[in-house]
């Protein structure tokens, strides 16, 4: 179901991070929220430098060192809506503690896409036009460290559809009355 931990009143306007391994079905949900709150949305796999792609698309896991880049301009990303005092929705695997610990801020909450790897595994299957091969998967949970309880975080099922996992967002959030 749905996870919040501490509850706080923040200055800035939120920014969502959806979180989790590739397939889970953070693509779908933040555009979504986006149309659905009007914040605008940037597609963490857009920010990837072209030699993490090429190494994905080869079959190769990315290393902490190969992340690290990546992960400094979804934090700018991050930094950009925060310095215009705007909300906004990024996806970022951001499986590890560590990686998480680099795009934190006050305003910022995690939403941990959680579930089966089977189920992903499908999903992976069935898409098309994506450089993330299914091979790399298990090697994406097994980096995945969940949010721990200080950390800003709502869980949210993968087996719920996309229109409630969004809904469920925003209520969590506290963004909308659904």
């Amino acid at each position: 179901m749905s996870r919040q931990n501490g509850t706080r009143m923040l200055s800035t306007p939120p920014i969502l991070v959806l979180m989790g391994p590739s397939g889970t079905g953070k693509s779908t949900v933040g555009a979504m929220l986006s149309g659905r709150l009007g914040w605008p949305f940037q597609e963490g796999d857009d920010l990837h430098p072209a030699a993490n792609v090429d190494k994905m698309r080869r079959g190769h896991a990315l290393t902490d060192e190969d992340r690290i880049p990546w992960l400094e301009l979804v934090a700018a990303w991050i930094d950009e809506r925060r310095a215009a005092g705007e909300p906004g929705i990024v996806t970022c695997s951001a499986l590890k503690r560590s990686y998480r610990d680099i795009l934190r801020r006050d305003n910022v909450t995690f939403v941990n896409f959680t579930g089966d790897a089977a189920v992903v595994r499908d999903r992976m299957m069935r898409r098309q036009g994506h450089f993330m091969p299914p091979a790399l998967l298990d090697s994406q949970f097994a980096t995945l460290e969940a949010p721990g309880p200080d950390e800003q975080a709502i869980d949210v099922d993968i087996a719920l559809a996309p229109e409630d996992q969004a809904a469920l967002v925003a209520s969590a959030l506290r963004l909308e009355g659904s």
